[in-house]
């Protein structure tokens, strides 16, 4: 479904990729998803969309965000807003679906296909007026996991679905363990 003279951009909501590649068990290599898609077509723009909760002193997604900035890929950020449900528990928002729909309007008369990293139901609007103004539309997420990432909707809508556990071997990684606490050192005395 891809032709290599064609101009492609990638639109990666990066918390929806994220949570589908978590439920097969891998990590996501962005350098090797990039290449991969490179290979494919003329990659015009690769947009990575997500919120950031910046109030705490770290953000565990910051050296993820940094690399991607400094590694070719266009990022789209917002603060994340906290809140606490009526249950009393922390939560935190941050839907970037309107960032992302409207950055694929723009860019679609400049482009001849769109890859969404997404399985968001909330996006088959914006495919289905891609595919009115000529751009053909790939959906990357997952129908194997339970319950399956992609809402059936969009699967439907799309000119292509593709199977992210299918790109496993081409764009993943294991998983990372975290890191085991060091050893404490003895002093002399102790030994």
């Amino acid at each position: 479904m891809f032709y290599r003279d064609e101009k492609l951009a990638l639109f990666i909501d990066g918390s929806n990729l994220y949570a589908a590649a978590k439920s097969l068990g891998f990590d996501i290599d962005y350098k090797l998803l990039r290449q991969e898609f490179m290979r494919r077509g003329k990659m015009v723009r690769a947009f990575y969309y997500t919120a950031l909760l910046e109030n705490d002193e770290y953000s565990p997604i910051r050296p993820l965000v940094d690399w991607l900035h400094y590694n070719g890929f266009t990022m789209v950020t917002k603060p994340a807003k906290e809140f606490t449900d009526s249950m009393g528990r922390r939560k935190i928002k941050g839907n970037m679906d309107i960032e992302l729909a409207v950055d694929a309007m723009e860019l679609a008369p400049h482009v001849d296909h769109i890859v969404i990293f997404s399985g968001d139901g909330d996006f088959r609007p914006l495919i289905e007026s891609l595919q009115r103004r000529g751009v053909r539309v790939s959906i990357v997420s997952t129908i194997r996991s339970q319950p399956p990432m992609i809402a059936d909707e969009l699967r439907r809508q799309c000119d292509n679905f593709i199977e992210l556990d299918e790109l496993r071997d081409v764009i993943g990684r294991p998983p990372r363990e975290p890191r085991p606490a060091p050893a404490p050192e003895l002093s002399d005395e102790e030994e």
